[in-house]
Order: C-alpha cells, then sequence, then structure tokens
C-alpha cells in the first residue's frame, strides 16, 4: 500500500514535521484488518536526517459524510480510494467492535478494559478540534483518541489511566480499552484509548476565560462581587488535583529523589536563544532553578497540567490527558517528578487565562490590577483546594514551586517566540517577576519585591518523604 502520504501528511493538524524538509513517507509496518480496512504505521523522513512514526487508518472506498471529505481523502491506489477512517462512522464503529470483542491481527491487540461496560455507538463523530491525536465520540458514552505521532514505549496516558481506574478515581474518565502493537522494530506501541465520555462538561480553561473577562468587564466589582467569580471552582480543581496525585502515589509508589534540575538547566538554555529576557539573566535564572536540588518526595505525575486538561462536568472535575509534556521522549514523560509540576503548570494556566485577555491592551495599568487580582484570588483558592486533601501546601515549598514555574514560563515563552510573538509579553513577564525584577503574585514567597520595594526571597523547604503519606504511621 503506497497511498500519496506525503502530499497527504504534512496537510493534517497532527502533522509533526513543520519546521523540517520531508523528503519520504514509507509504510513501516501494514496490517490488514478486514477487506476494506488497514492499519498503516508510517515512517516519515526528513532532510536533517530526522524521522517520525505516524498512524493511519485506511478505509478503501469507504467515503466520511461530506463535510469530511476533503480532510480525509488520502488519494487512489489501484483504482480504489484511501480515506482516514477516523472520519467514517462505519469504520470507527468496526474499530471500537475489535476493542470490545479483544480482537488480535498480527502485532496488534485490542483490548478491552476489564469490568468495562457497553458503549452506546449508535452515533460517531470526531472531533475536529483536537491537533496531536484525533479523537471520536460515540453517543455520550464513550471517546476513542488514536494516537497519530507513535512514540515507543509505554504510553503514560495509557498506564496512568489503567492505575486510577484500579484505585477507582472520580476525577478521571473511565478507561474502557486500548489499541496496542509494534513498531517496525519490534518495539512496543499504545496506538490509541477509549474512555468514559465526559458528556456536558465544560473545560477549565473557556471556564476561566469567561470568569476573568466577567471581572475585567465590571471595574467597580471586586472579584468575589463579580457574578463569573472561580475561586470555588478553582479550590474544588486543587482538591481533584491532589486527589490525583495521593491516587498515582499509592498505585505506582512514591520514592526520595531529586528534583531533575540539570534537565531544567539544559531547557532554560535552549529557550535563552530565542528569548533575549532569558539570555540577559541566564545566571540568575539558573540560581533559581538550582535551588530546587533538595531532596524530595517524586512519583508519577500528569506532566502538562493546565486548565485546558481539566473538564468541569455537572459532578465535578476530570483531569485528562496523561501523555506528559508533547515532544518530549517517552522516557522523560514517564520519569517521577516532584507533584510540585504538576502546581506550577496550574498555576501559569491562571496566569495565562488572565493576561491573555489584554492582548492589546498589556500597559493599562487599571486592568492589568484587575487581572492581578484574578490571578491571586484563583491560584491561591487553587492551592488551599490542594491543602486541604494532603495537608500540604504548596506554597510552602518555594524553592520547588518558583523553579517550576520558571521552567514552564521559559517553555510558553520560547514557543511563543516561535509561533506566537504577540503573546510573548505573557510569559516573559512572568519570567521577569520570577526572577525579581516585576511584581510578586501576592500571598507568594518566590523571588521579587514586597510591597515596600524589598527583595523577597525563597524558603529553603522540600517535601519531606512523608508529605503525601496521610495515613496513621505504622
Amino acid at each position: 500500500m503506497m497511498l500519496p502520504f506525503a502530499d497527504w501528511l504534512p496537510q493534517q493538524r497532527w502533522y509533526a514535521g513543520r519546521g523540517r524538509t520531508l523528503s519520504g513517507v514509507d509504510p513501516a509496518r501494514v496490517t490488514r484488518l478486514s477487506d476494506d480496512l488497514e492499519h498503516a504505521l508510517l515512517r516519515a523522513s526528513y532532510t536533517d536526517g530526522s524521522t517520525d512514526l505516524y498512524q493511519v487508518v485506511v478505509a478503501w472506498d469507504r467515503p466520511p459524510a461530506d463535510e469530511f471529505v476533503g480532510v480525509s481523502r488520502i488519494g487512489e491506489l489501484d483504482g480504489r480510494t484511501g480515506y482516514d477512517a477516523m472520519y467514517g462512522e462505519a469504520p470507527v464503529r468496526e474499530l471500537l467492535g475489535m476493542i470490545r470483542e479483544g480482537h488480535a491481527v498480527e502485532s496488534l491487540r485490542f483490548l478491552p478494559e476489564p469490568g468495562a461496560g457497553p458503549i452506546d455507538d449508535s452515533t460517531a463523530r470526531v472531533i475536529d478540534a483536537e491537533q496531536s491525536n484525533t479523537s471520536v465520540v460515540f453517543d455520550t458514552s464513550a471517546i476513542l483518541k488514536l494516537f497519530r505521532r507513535v512514540v515507543p514505549g509505554i504510553n503514560p496516558d495509557l498506564e496512568l489511566g489503567r492505575a486510577l481506574g484500579r484505585a477507582g478515581s472520580p476525577y478521571v474518565p473511565a478507561l474502557l480499552g486500548a489499541i496496542e502493537g509494534e513498531n517496525d522494530r519490534g518495539e512496543p506501541v499504545a496506538l490509541a484509548t477509549v474512555t468514559a465520555f465526559a458528556a456536558n462538561a465544560a473545560d477549565g480553561w473557556s471556564m476561566a476565560v469567561t470568569s476573568a473577562r466577567d471581572l475585567i468587564g465590571d471595574p467597580d466589582l471586586r472579584a468575589e462581587e463579580a457574578g463569573g467569580d472561580f475561586a470555588a471552582e478553582a479550590h474544588r480543581l486543587g482538591e481533584a488535583v491532589a486527589s490525583v496525585h495521593l491516587a498515582l502515589g499509592e498505585e505506582l509508589g512514591r520514592e526520595v529523589g531529586r528534583p531533575p534540575v540539570e534537565h531544567l538547566v539544559e531547557r532554560l538554555h535552549a529557550s535563552a536563544a530565542s528569548v533575549p529576557e532569558l539570555a540577559n539573566h541566564l545566571d540568575a535564572a539558573e540560581a533559581i532553578l538550582r535551588r530546587a536540588s533538595l531532596p524530595t518526595i517524586v512519583q508519577r505525575v500528569h506532566g502538562d497540567l493546565h486548565l485546558g486538561q481539566a473538564l468541569r462536568t455537572p459532578d465535578g472535575w476530570l483531569l485528562i490527558d496523561f501523555e506528559g509534556e508533547p515532544g518530549q521522549p517517552m522516557d522523560e514523560r514517564r520519569r517521577p517528578d516532584s507533584p510540585i509540576r504538576d502546581i506550577a503548570g496550574m498555576m501559569r494556566s491562571f496566569d495565562y487565562v488572565a493576561h491573555q485577555l489584554l492582548i492589546g491592551a498589556d500597559n493599562d495599568e487599571q486592568l492589568n490590577a484587575r487581572v492581578r487580582e484574578w490571578t491571586e484570588r484563583n491560584t491561591a483558592a487553587f492551592c488551599d483546594g490542594y491543602a486541604s486533601v494532603t495537608g500540604v501546601d504548596p506554597r510552602e515549598h518555594a524553592d520547588l514551586l518558583a523553579a517550576y514555574e520558571l521552567d514552564k514560563a521559559c517553555y510558553e515563552a520560547a514557543y511563543e517566540a516561535r509561533h506566537r510573538p504577540t503573546w510573548r509579553w505573557i510569559p516573559v513577564r512572568a519570567i521577569r517577576r520570577l526572577l525579581g525584577v516585576g511584581p510578586r503574585r501576592a500571598g507568594g514567597r518566590g523571588p521579587g519585591r514586597d510591597d515596600t520595594g524589598e527583595p523577597v526571597t525563597f524558603e529553603a523547604t522540600a517535601f519531606a518523604p512523608s508529605t503525601f503519606d496521610t495515613r496513621p504511621a505504622p
């Protein structure tokens, strides 16, 4: 099978080769699932010597609904037309049926999760908003997520989903099944997951944006007086994150280790290449990262937590997408880390939500004051919620928190410099605050200046080995 993938792949939203020149696409492994359905792993090669492995399920002569024909049509071969099967209702039902039946074809394994209930597949619709994967929702009962860029190793989204399912966590969608297999080199790969669908859910980013916009739009109200006040939800979200951390620690273990400071320093220097504000203060930034080198508790964490990875259902908050930070090697995504990484990611997300509303008006002092008020109120509520479950207030561990906040802000600044320059000031402003040259977040203990202008330094604290063990001592 050699459809014109080299023409089709670069047009897909999930294509990861932008910025590189594609030199060719070869089928690495092709598995026939039925007469008109094939599974393909495609090896994309680039002129710089790098390669990516992509996953496509090809439906032969089975066009989807008219609205999807353009994006799904791959091309013709031997008088037949190949389409991306994820856009067709009948082909994706066929894939779901293979999972429910525990099907196996060559190296592919379609695995139902033990105890998974029935799935209503009377309707199937693709979610066209995703960028790195492709998902299909079956009625309101399940969602199948196909990983497009396939990386060898144990996928943390599947691994942690299974662990949290065993723990009975109510804060993640239940895992219902998966597709696993091997690449052309015999290495294990995760190909897809099926989880319970969160019906009637709103994502945390959209909810938070609405709240911040309401506050900014009414300058006469305090944050707690605004109709869209988000603090109660931020508190509940902190509780949910704390409960997930506790469950992951119980299921997959905790140990005493050191944060990956050298890795953070490497990322810092890589970001500085495109962020002058960092390049001019590398010594100060590196000092903040190195102050986080004390032994602490490390365990499995989400790894890329932000408001877009949280869904608010009528019953409460759910955390999704445990794949870790995009673009990082699989071993890196699976490495135990401090739970503070997730806390810092969420704090950066609160900061982003509010400040992106100021694009074009970022020098307006009154609006900036409103944004700071919203951010401070909701980050405080989130940390309070987290502390209410674990007994640990993340703000008391300032060295760790500031190091991970700085790491995330540097990553964001480098990303914005490359892809969205008009947003770069948002993470740069956070970097300046963390380096002590900008306003300090109220209630924080990180480097900055207090209300009198005096420097504020870190407390040398770290999580003790028993921090996340809430059980009575034996």
